[in-house]
């Protein structure tokens, strides 16, 4: 039964392959940016700038970040994560995080992307959790709130309105993700 499986769809694996392997620079090219939100499995360095939290403040420290960049990076592994190879296959520079790009005193490209992520952020909002008495370290630091400091950084990284309107029409949307 294996072997006839493995007979029958082999071909069909092949034209998919070869489907995807002429399509990827075309579907590639059209990425100019990534604005990432979320926890530890996509924060490039928020937590370095934030107050410590419990234990996850240990990923601030080495051996944190030490195979790949070699210094402590706020990034809970030992070098890059999913959002730092999607980054580089688009051609695209590490996503810097939000709050290193808040303190910098240099330039920072923000049109190629910023980070919002942060170690332990819920998806619920402080209420949630305050409403049925469940203890929660990761204060403020919701969805909606990394929302809301994306809406703050706009200005920044579109000079005018309709500059932001046409940015923001090519990001995914769903009911209520702006609200």
């Amino acid at each position: 039964m294996a072997s006839s499986f493995h007979f029958l769809h082999k071909p069909r694996l092949l034209h998919i392959s070869l489907i995807l392997t002429i399509l990827t620079p075309y579907a590639i090219s059209c990425y100019t940016s990534i604005f990432g939100f979320g926890d530890s499995l996509t924060d490039t360095g928020n937590t370095l700038y934030l107050p410590p939290p419990g234990k996850a403040r240990d990923c601030v420290l080495l051996p944190y970040g030490e195979t790949y960049f070699h210094n402590a990076t706020g990034r809970c592994c030992d070098g890059r994560l999913i959002i730092d190879f999607i980054a580089q296959k688009l051609g695209l520079p590490f996503v810097p995080p939000y709050f290193g790009v808040r303190n910098s005193s240099g330039a920072v490209n923000l049109l190629k992307g910023v980070n919002f992520a942060v170690i332990g952020a819920p998806t619920l909002d402080d209420s949630f959790f305050e409403e049925r008495g469940i203890p929660n370290a990761y204060k403020h630091i919701s969805l909606r709130r990394q929302l809301n400091w994306f809406k703050d950084l706009l200005p920044s990284i579109c000079s005018t309105p309709s500059n932001c309107k046409k940015l923001l029409s090519e990001f995914p949307t769903y009911d209520g993700f702006w609200r």
